[in-house]
């Protein structure tokens, strides 16, 4: 057991932003991260983190996971059909204690993410490594010394050190955030957009899904279309753009150094609150035009949408199954909310249940990955399709990312409206939800409405 001796000084934060802070303290920490809520309304969702300073993590990559901790411990385990990946990520989290635990929000856990590609260590399914695989961690969580924690409803912002056998450095923190300047740095495409397949490629695999569900092999098929972009300078420009033109309930900018994770997305993969989960499926989409009258019109239709409609009750009722395997009394606390975001409309409900006793959120997490709303039902036989037809590994797309705290509270969004940046290179990716009555036409233009915010920002970006 690993106890953390946690100093901590609250100061007010009516003049700071959590990006001006994010940008004083990146280049003094490199391997830092965002994590901003865009919901300032509500007491129990306004807080914004920035985290820096690794002292502890977990890797899971090329069938190993790999452990360090604070006190320079390394450790290796190869991953073979007995080792169960979430009940190690769980132990991990274990061997951590903070000595105060009066605070009601987040001050320190496990903050990372998991990709898509990690669901064959929750799912009887085969991925294979595919070409032009972009070769990150399956999953990856780290533990981090400072925290800083934004609370967005009061003004305030408290500053967290939690060390290990080491003296806390909360002078040099406070020192850095309230400095006046911040490095900044251009942002530059060079090239064009390029595609892993082309538009008749992916119109002739809507064709393909269609006949699944003719079938009956799956009742809906999300397939997905890649899009890279070779770029120089600084993708945090790219993360600015879009928090702004696309403001959602989760953005997220996670440095690791040689690739970084980031996005605006709009759905939660799960949330497990004081032993409450809950999912919100988003299913159904139409375009937003811009103009207010236009919106309301698209949303009415969208709301009388036959297909957009059964697509949705589907993929409800696929949630409540997941959620039913680890939670009781499950139950759909709003159902089919018409809500609005920077491009597109979107049809979303609510599914929660209590966690059974004894049951690890990890373990949970692991039933429901990955959301019913990135795959199609039944899960089981749309992974192995997706396999098949997606000519490119997901990796981070489709995946989920957030925290977890020591206690099991877990808060993850599904990563998409997300970028991935390696090499600089960005790569993003969508997928639409097909089902028997989709048209090809239609199912790759909801791919572009979706994508709508990312490609507006990347030009956006170029003049920051």
């Amino acid at each position: 057991m690993y106890t953390l001796t946690t100093s901590s000084k609250k100061i007010i934060a009516d003049t700071i932003t959590p990006v001006s802070i994010y940008l004083k303290l990146r280049d003094k920490y490199p391997h830092s991260l965002l994590l901003e809520s865009s919901d300032y309304h509500a007491n129990n969702n306004s807080f914004s983190y920035i985290c820096c300073n690794p002292i502890a993590s977990i890797e899971v990559k090329n069938e190993m996971i790999n452990m360090q901790f604070p006190d320079g411990k390394l450790t290796e385990k190869p991953i073979t059909k007995e080792v169960n990946v979430m009940e190690e990520i769980q132990a991990f989290a274990e061997m951590f204690q903070t000595q105060d635990e009066s605070y009601s929000f987040i001050h320190n856990g496990l903050f990372g993410y998991t990709g898509y590609d990690a669901v064959r260590y929750f799912e009887k399914v085969s991925i294979q490594q595919k070409e032009n695989k972009l070769d990150i961690p399956d999953m990856y969580y780290a533990v981090y010394q400072n925290i800083i924690a934004i609370n967005h409803f009061n003004n305030e912002a408290y500053l967290f050190s939690h060390t290990y056998q080491k003296e806390d450095n909360l002078k040099e923190l406070y020192n850095l955030i309230t400095v006046q300047d911040f490095a900044e740095f251009n942002f530059e495409l060079d090239g064009e957009i390029t595609s892993n397949i082309d538009d008749e490629t992916y119109r002739n695999n809507v064709l393909k899904a269609k006949e699944h569900c003719a079938r009956g092999d799956v009742f809906q098929l999300v397939l997905s279309k890649r899009f890279s972009q070779k770029y120089k300078g600084d993708d945090f420009n790219v993360y600015r753009a879009l928090r702004s033109v696309n403001p959602s309930p989760y953005l997220f900018y996670f440095d690791y150094g040689n690739f970084k994770i980031f996005g605006s997305s709009p759905e939660a993969q799960i949330v497990i609150q004081d032993d409450m989960a809950e999912i919100h499926p988003i299913a159904g989409t139409i375009k937003r035009t811009g103009d207010d009258e236009k919106d309301a019109s698209a949303a009415q239709q969208l709301a009388k949408d036959p297909k957009e409609n059964s697509e949705h009750v589907m993929l409800v009722d696929l949630a409540r199954n997941d959620l039913s395997r680890n939670t009781s009394g499950v139950e759909v606390e709003t159902y089919r909310k018409i809500q609005f975001f920077s491009h597109v409309i979107h049809l979303v409900s609510k599914v929660i249940g209590k966690k059974k006793k004894d049951i690890p959120s990890l373990q949970l997490v692991a039933d429901t990955f990955p959301a019913g709303t990135l795959s199609g039902a039944p899960k089981h036989k749309a992974l192995q399709l997706i396999e098949k037809y997606e000519t490119v590994n997901r990796t981070f797309y489709a995946g989920a990312i957030g925290v977890m705290d020591f206690k099991g509270n877990f808060n993850h969004a599904i990563m998409i409206r997300t970028f991935l940046s390696k090499d600089h290179q960005l790569h993003w990716q969508a997928g639409a939800g097909i089902v028997t009555d989709s048209t090809p036409e239609n199912e790759l233009q909801e791919v572009y409405h979706k994508l709508g915010a990312l490609t507006k920002a990347l030009n956006i970006a170029t003049q920051l």
